[in-house]
């Protein structure tokens, strides 16, 4: 064998017992890890054992704890429920011995009652016979007073009852007139101050003018030139524009008259731009009174909706708001019409709310009430306008109470609610105030003579002067004739015959004077 061999085979040797002895080396140490592990193991386990012993321990007193406090609850809960049972045990007793002591009264009660049940039978025998006696004395006394005064039961009876039906008529218009005397210290005073203040808060305007207006030129010179050669322009300006065209002696002025104020304004319009412009001829009359119309009714919207703002009314149709701008081109015995209108909504809403009324909706009925004078159509003016007026606003949504304002502020219906009253009386009093409308002289004459016949009417009226513009009827008496009580009465007569035959604005004072004199000469 070779030297180098051993060597290298005892090397692998060692390595080979090194190796050996490193594994049983190993071996120990995890004998020994493992020899540990298990103590550890042990120690754990014992010491989770007492902690979970402690833990149940702990759990087992805390549930004792838990169902000693349930328990004194629960008996609590007893204790209470009986003493409830007891308390109405007690309440039964008291109702049943009540009971006991109401039943023994009752029939106590009912004794006495049928005791008093046949004294009472008995005593309404009595009476039975006491009234046939009765009536039989009066049978004899009633022929006995025939035959004494000549006249039979009806008869006395007639005429008894026409004395007292003159009596009772004597003095029912006695009561009445004192009845009214007292209402009127009362109420007319503070109708009166709710009255005057509303009219105090309101500035209006005085009448205004009809059916001409009046177009001022710089000279006589355009005079011609609106004429026309023969007359051309001026009848195409009349016919375009429906006005006559009046054309006088008067200096730098012509006339335009028409009952119908929208058709003044356009042809007064119209004219004003042809003679601003210079060309004046029929084609150039027709366009410029075509955009006229047209410039008119965008100003009818602009002054309805500017109304209802000014108002602080909301929510109105846009018809309704073109009604009410039309109202400006109408007017009414000479008061514009949107002018009284707006006075009247104003009233209203002033009115209503010194009454405790909705003063909102009282506006919007006062503004809409006399909207029936502005038809859309021909059709339309055969009817009146209050109902008129009224179809419209229900026509486009006004509420019941604005509809019924609007138809019955000259009683054409019935009033429904406490604005259509206010309308009518605000209405009233924007008419009837001086310089609100214009009267002509004849109608104004004929209106105070048939106040006077209307008193020379009635029997024992000796003379009557209607006064103060129609307001007040003085009416003189033959005192022969008519007594005091009839005189009264005859005051009461002749204001509801005014009242139902005529027509005027406010209200007429009818005063009947009676006099009696006596008259000696000593010589």
């Amino acid at each position: 064998m070779d030297n180098t061999v051993i060597p290298i085979i005892a090397a692998v040797v060692g390595l080979i017992i090194g190796f050996a002895i490193a594994k049983m080396m190993e071996k120990g140490k995890a004998a020994r890890t493992i020899g540990n592990a298990k103590k550890e193991a042990s120690t754990i386990l014992r010491e989770a054992k007492k902690e979970g012993e402690n833990i149940k321990k702990d759990k087992i007193f805390q549930a004792k704890e838990k169902f000693l406090e349930l328990k004194a609850e629960h008996e609590k809960v007893i204790i209470g429920k009986d003493k409830k049972i007891a308390e109405a045990e007690k309440r039964t007793r008291d109702k049943e011995s009540q009971i006991g002591n109401e039943l023994s009264k009752n029939k106590r009660l009912n004794g006495q009652l049928e005791t008093l049940i046949k004294e009472n039978e008995h005593k309404g025998e009595i009476l039975d016979k006491k009234k046939s006696e009765v009536e039989k004395l009066h049978k004899s006394q009633v022929q006995q007073l025939e035959v004494i005064s000549g006249l039979s039961a009806e008869d006395a009876k007639s005429q008894l009852m026409e004395s007292l039906k003159e009596t009772a008529k004597t003095d029912a218009m006695a009561y009445l007139q004192s009845t009214l005397e007292e209402a009127k210290l009362t109420a007319q005073q503070e109708a009166r101050k709710i009255v005057i203040n509303t009219i105090q808060r309101i500035g209006t305007e005085e009448a205004v003018e009809n059916c001409v207006s009046v177009f001022n030129l710089e000279s006589d010179d355009v005079k011609g030139r609106i004429i026309g050669r023969e007359g051309r322009n001026i009848r195409a300006i009349e016919a375009a524009t429906g006005v006559e065209i009046i054309v006088d002696d008067t200096p730098e002025a012509i006339i335009l008259s028409c009952f119908d104020s929208v058709r003044r304004e356009v042809a007064r319009l119209s004219l004003h731009r042809l003679v601003t412009d210079g060309r004046i001829h029929p084609a150039r009359i027709e366009e410029i009174v075509k955009k006229t119309e047209k410039q008119i009714n965008e100003e009818i919207v602009e002054i309805g909706k500017r109304t209802v703002i000014d108002l602080g009314i909301h929510g109105l149709h846009p018809e309704l708001i073109k009604a009410v701008g039309r109202m400006k081109y109408r007017s009414s015995y000479g008061q514009n019409l949107l002018q009284h209108s707006r006075e009247v909504a104003k009233l209203c809403g002033v009115m209503a709310a010194e009454l405790g009324l909705n003063p909102k909706l009282a506006k919007r009925a006062g503004l809409l009430h006399d909207i029936g004078k502005v038809p859309n159509s021909e059709t339309e003016v055969e009817t009146p306008h209050a109902i008129l007026g009224m179809q419209w606003a229900q026509k486009f949504g006004e509420k019941k109470e604005v509809c019924n304002a609007i138809g019955a502020h000259h009683d054409e219906i019935e009033m429904t609610n406490l604005i259509s009253p206010v309308v009518q009386v605000c209405d009233a009093i924007s008419g009837a105030r001086p310089g609100a409308r214009r009267q002509v002289l004849d109608s104004y004459i004929q209106r105070l003579k048939d106040l006077e016949d209307v008193a020379f009417g009635f029997n024992g009226v000796q003379k009557a002067y209607a006064i103060q513009a129609g307001r007040e009827l003085r009416v003189i008496v033959e005192s022969e004739r008519v007594n005091d009580d009839q005189a009264a009465e005859l005051s009461f007569n002749i204001s509801q015959k005014i009242q139902t035959d005529m027509t005027y604005p406010g209200q007429v004072k009818v005063t009947v004077i009676r006099e009696t004199r006596a008259v000696n000469v000593a010589k």
